[in-house]
């Protein structure tokens, strides 16, 4: 069974807030073999040019395409594109997330299911879930 992913990493996060990108950059990625042994393959390939990754958020999915999966979170969330920026070095798969739309859905989620509506401090948990929600459609 395949398994959707989230994850970050820190040094990635800081350059992102360095070049001007923000420091919200995260990787959604397909694995067959479970999350954490992605993660695993992630450092030790030095994905990125980082060797840091930790899992956010992880869900299993029965039949997972990632390109369709990119595809259509792309249309939702900005995927940061590896041509233009050679430290990252041709991966793909990394979004810059806007915190605001994250924190928007939460709510709206929230009100749907008539509960109180009031400010939410998001944690990068939240942030993957919202990224696979978005991914599966």
């Amino acid at each position: 069974m395949a398994v959707i992913y989230v994850a970050a990493s820190k040094t990635l996060a800081e350059w992102g807030e360095n070049v001007g990108l923000t420091k919200h950059l995260y990787l959604i990625r397909v694995a067959d073999d479970g999350a954490e042994a992605a993660v695993d393959v992630l450092n030790e390939n030095a994905f990125a040019g980082q060797t840091d990754w930790k899992l956010v958020q992880k869900e299993e999915a029965d039949a997972a395409d990632e390109a369709a999966l990119l595809a259509r979170l792309a249309g939702k969330e900005k995927m940061v594109d590896p041509t233009y920026y050679p430290r990252i070095k041709g991966a793909r798969g990394i979004f810059k997330v806007k915190l605001d739309n994250v924190e928007n859905s939460i709510m709206v989620k929230r009100a749907l299911m008539q509960q109180e509506v009031k400010a939410v401090k998001l944690k990068p948990a939240d942030v993957g879930a919202y990224l696979i929600q978005n991914a599966i459609g």
